[in-house]
């Protein structure tokens, strides 16, 4: 694999001197044409320790605008990223769409450095590996242009590098343990590397080895590579701008409500009415039960995040002050969730939601979620049926990434019958201090009763999963509704405590 990028590639000065001006313009025009284009470039530069990568980077800023790249450097995660699921980093520093991310190492260092010194096995590299791949290919479908290069050396021009280095005393600086000590393995470190490579290789995400021997001829390739990819990805994004847009609804046979099979919430049993004086009896003991049980999970690190959906109306936020009520207020945050604004329209939709994403033993609870991909994005048009339908895929691995970092994940569908809810919108347009919480948009989604049942459907079909399930709450009582979700926090939190042992 690795024979191509030995050759001993060069390119003499004047050579470089007069191709340089032509790549940084042709790189210029590019990047221009990205800013209008509305997508995404991550560069991850990953290889050999003196292949030149912090070089390529520091030439690419020169070369380009630095107003509209964004630099990151991956070494072990910090304490504040040791706390939160091992992507949360990289989430965190997602450039905006029109913007490029050049990123050293990136989420390829951490598998990689753990295989070669066998802290982990050849099992939990291939896992690793695969949710890179699955990483990739989420971003990918999201409209991002990602560019991976391996820096590569033989072991010979390595050798000589460190040793040039080292000779001279005002360069021996730049030599580390860590190059000497790559370089006594650089036969393992390339077999892991081809590994890697071969794993994650893909037609939207490839890795380009680069011969990084001569600085010039490095330079050159890199630009021309990186050069190559954006001009396609940017006469990509312009054909597409040039197609008919289609309308929702228009390219997927969605069965009609009157002869879609019978639903899920069709089912939901509203129970008997529940009496004050028995709420009063249960509410603060069941907020005791749940108290007891997140101090415990706070104290092992246990977080908890609480994702509540349902109708309009359906009594989210009455159950969330039940919830909060018995909790510390400086341990938990609520994130209400509307319509995205700017900054998070310019990125994948699940950004928004992992950048909320509590350190251990921490609650957050959302009002509304990344459901909103599958619920009103699929109703209103404003996702398009092949993005709304890969959500619930990546969903299932947004929400597998949270339990197996730790955490507890409750989601709730707070559910209510339309005549419930017709009367909770009357009553509140007949209150006035509640008046401001209806809107002319929740008649409208009224209106389209059948179509959101039929989306929650599917939703339940597609994400209640073992590791997250979800919880469908009778809503019509609302007293009910509230100790129902109490004690389902409870007992949730009272098994993960009871298996940790």
């Amino acid at each position: 694999m690795f024979e191509t990028a030995e050759l001993g590639q060069r390119i003499d000065d004047a050579t470089f001197d007069e191709q340089e001006t032509v790549m940084r313009n042709a790189l210029l025009d590019e990047q221009q044409r990205l800013r209008e284009g509305g997508f995404p470039v991550l560069v991850l530069f990953a290889g050999l320790d003196k292949a030149g990568t912090g070089d390529a980077v520091n030439v690419l800023n020169a070369w380009m605008d630095p107003r509209w790249i964004q630099t990151e450097a991956y070494g072990a995660p910090s304490s504040e990223s040791q706390q939160r699921p091992a992507f949360w980093r990289f989430w965190r520093d997602m450039p905006p769409r029109g913007v490029i991310g050049l990123r050293l190492s990136a989420w390829y260092r951490q598998p990689f450095e753990a295989r070669l010194a066998g802290r982990i096995d050849d099992l939990d590299f291939e896992k690793a590996m695969h949710r890179i791949k699955v990483f990739e290919q989420m971003l990918a479908d999201d409209g991002a242009l990602i560019v991976k290069f391996w820096m590569h050396l033989s072991k010979k021009a390595q050798k000589k590098k460190i040793a040039a280095l080292k000779k001279d005393p005002a360069t021996a600086w730049r030599v580390s343990e860590s190059d000497e000590a790559q370089h006594a393995q650089y036969d393992e470190v390339v077999r892991l590397g081809e590994r890697m490579i071969l794993r994650t290789d893909a037609g939207n995400a490839p890795w380009h080895i680069v011969e990084g021997a001569d600085p010039n001829f490095r330079r050159l390739r890199v630009g021309t590579l990186l050069h190559a990819a954006m001009e396609a990805a940017s006469n990509r994004a312009e054909a597409r701008r040039q197609l008919p847009r289609v309308v929702p609804g228009e390219d997927e046979e969605e069965a009609r409500p009157e002869t879609r099979p019978r639903s899920i919430l069709q089912r939901v049993v509203m129970p008997a009415k529940l009496p004050k004086s028995e709420y009063e009896e249960q509410l603060p003991l069941l907020q005791g039960r749940l108290h007891r049980a997140y101090r415990e999970a706070a104290e092992r690190g246990v977080t908890l995040l609480a994702a509540f959906e349902g109708w309009d109306a359906g009594g989210k936020g009455g159950a969330i002050r039940r919830v909060t009520a018995a909790l510390d207020a400086r341990t938990y945050r609520v994130i209400p969730i509307a319509a995205p604004n700017d900054e998070e329209k310019a990125r994948h939709y699940l950004w928004r939601f992992w950048r909320h994403l509590p350190r251990r033993g921490r609650v957050t609870i959302f009002d509304r979620s990344w459901y909103g991909r599958v619920l009103v994005e699929r109703i209103e048009g404003f996702a398009t049926p092949r993005e709304w339908m890969r959500a619930y895929a990546e969903i299932n691995d947004f929400e597998q990434q949270l339990v197996e970092d730790g955490a507890v994940l409750a989601k709730f569908w707070l559910h209510i019958t339309r005549e419930e809810q017709e009367q909770r919108f009357q009553d509140r347009m007949d209150t006035p201090h509640k008046r401001w919480k209806i809107t002319d948009e929740d008649w409208r989604n009224r209106a389209r009763w059948d179509e959101y049942e039929a989306a929650v459907h599917d939703m339940i079909e597609r994400t209640s999963t073992r590791l997250a399930p979800w919880t469908i709450v009778p809503g019509n009582q609302k007293r009910y509704a509230r100790l129902h979700v109490l004690r389902t926090l409870a007992e949730a939190l009272e098994q993960r405590l009871e298996a940790l042992g």
